[in-house]
């Protein structure tokens, strides 16, 4: 029988005994002061949303401070960037310590196979039309190297959470945490009988999101005494995508995999090659131009993107043109 031994966990050693929290049945958990997190922890020197548990698809986990003030340490380290966790591994947060422990799953003979206990994940695939938003801080590496990692740690991960809030606002949850990127997606339904597609509405979401993200980046960056200013880089793709729930019933946690994704993530690095702040799948734009303001704003480009064969055709804007973009198509569904 599986256990929450058998599966990653921390173990948090206090006076009256040791607290295990399994981590299993979904792919994030939040640690904070604030009882709205998976881990609520009774430590003044916590933040009310102190730091996040990330698990990828490939069942490692990262541990990502989302800007607490007294900062998040593994092994007497402080965190600026997510980090991938190691069994062992000393987590501190404010005045309390935590072991991270990995063990490796075994399964006996005599279990069956094709069960699990309650708290087991079911994987449930299927072919969706779907959106992903790849969003990079550019530059990062140079950052790292001249800011204190005290202020790039309460900065990135301040960026983390609120990219986090804008995101789910505009109906969709970070999917990936990846160093200095968030992934995002959407999920696309039928547009009528028969049909299915991108309405106009749902990518209009998707541009306001960017927005909001820019504005967000740009209001950090005047926030702290930086080298030189924070900015952004942004792909977007849509097309289909093999998707799979990855949690339990109660708590259902979907990812993406396919081409859509990875050339969501090529399109996002394009746009330093071609000196634009955002990018568009062709399919994305096909979408995006049933509304007229878009021909003003994204040209079109055609890139030769890394593990391709074929030059891509995708359109790039800036982030300057990106806010009338939104307001003035709003405008235009309005009338």
């Amino acid at each position: 029988m599986v256990t929450w031994k058998s599966t990653p966990h921390l173990v948090l050693r206090t006076e009256t005994g040791s607290q295990y929290f399994p981590l299993s049945g979904n792919s994030c958990w939040t640690i904070g002061r604030s009882e709205d997190n998976q881990m609520t922890l009774p430590d003044r020197w916590i933040s009310r949303a102190h730091a996040m548990l990330q698990q990828t698809d490939l069942g490692e986990l990262y541990l990502i401070d989302l800007g607490s003030r007294n900062g998040t340490f593994v092994n007497g380290r402080r965190v600026s960037v997510p980090v991938r966790l190691n069994n062992g591994d000393r987590l501190t947060l404010g005045q309390t310590e935590m072991v991270f422990y990995s063990p490796t799953k075994t399964r006996t003979d005599t279990e069956d196979p094709d069960t699990e206990d309650s708290g087991a994940t079911a994987v449930l695939s299927v072919r969706r039309l779907i959106s992903v938003m790849v969003v990079d801080i550019r530059d990062f590496t140079v950052l790292t190297r001249q800011l204190d990692e005290r202020i790039l740690s309460e900065i990135i991960g301040t960026w983390f959470r609120r990219a986090g809030n804008i995101i789910r606002e505009a109906g969709s949850w970070v999917d990936k945490y990846i160093g200095d990127a968030v992934m995002a997606v959407w999920f696309h339904t039928a547009q009528g009988i028969a049909q299915e597609g991108v309405s106009k509405e749902e990518v209009l979401r998707i541009c306001q999101a960017l927005g909001e993200l820019h504005h967000m980046t740009r209001e950090l960056s005047d926030r702290y005494p930086l080298p030189f200013p924070l900015r952004i880089g942004a792909g977007v793709n849509t097309g289909y995508a093999m998707v799979g729930n990855t949690g339990t019933g109660d708590r259902p946690d979907y990812t993406a995999l396919g081409d859509t994704v990875n050339a969501a993530f090529r399109l996002e690095s394009s746009t330093k090659e071609l000196q634009k702040d955002i990018a568009l799948g062709e399919t994305t734009y096909h979408y995006l131009s049933a509304l007229e303001a878009s021909r003003e704003v994204f040209e079109e480009h055609r890139v030769t993107l890394k593990g391709y064969d074929r030059p891509t055709l995708t359109y790039a804007g800036n982030f300057d043109d990106l806010d009338a973009f939104v307001r003035v198509s709003y405008q235009e569904m309005e009338v």
